[in-house]
């Protein structure tokens, strides 16, 4: 399938890459279609989109939290995955949303709502951790450039 996005302009997506949610995302229950896209020439350590297929002017900045965040484990209730299928951790794959606003040094990535992937029935949905162990708005500005700085 082709569709002419906002930030890539036209791109081409294959069916079988395709990631239903069941229930859409927080705040977008509408979208339920989407294709995980990346910069080939940065790689996977940086930030993808998840681009709806549905509004193709829709892709939601997000990443790996454990690039930002080593020990992010957080406790997410069964219940809360049985919309996805059964799948066990080697297919599970943890995003977590960016936030990138106009000043860059405030960029930050939200703990408490990550997205979760079931890679082997490409199904996903968006859960709300409880408690207070995570930051909605945790800042990765400084994180990033000291990454940048090691490599």
């Amino acid at each position: 399938m082709k569709i002419n996005t906002k930030i890539f302009g036209e791109i081409e997506i294959a069916d079988e890459k395709i990631i239903h949610f069941p229930s859409g995302i927080v705040g977008f229950p509408y979208l339920e279609d989407f294709a995980l896209v990346h910069d080939e020439e940065k790689g996977s350590r940086s930030i993808h989109w998840l681009q709806s297929v549905q509004e193709p002017a829709f892709a939601l900045p997000v990443m790996d939290p454990l690039i930002v965040c080593p020990d992010y484990d957080p406790e997410i209730d069964d219940e809360l995955l049985k919309p996805i299928g059964h799948f066990g951790p080697e297919e599970m794959l943890v995003l977590v949303t960016v936030t990138v606003p106009r000043d860059l040094t405030k960029m930050s990535v939200n703990l408490r709502g990550p997205i979760i992937i079931n890679s082997a029935e490409k199904k996903a949905c968006q859960v709300i951790v409880e408690g207070d162990g995570y930051e909605v708005k945790y800042p990765i500005y400084e994180i990033l450039n000291a990454k940048k700085a090691g490599e």
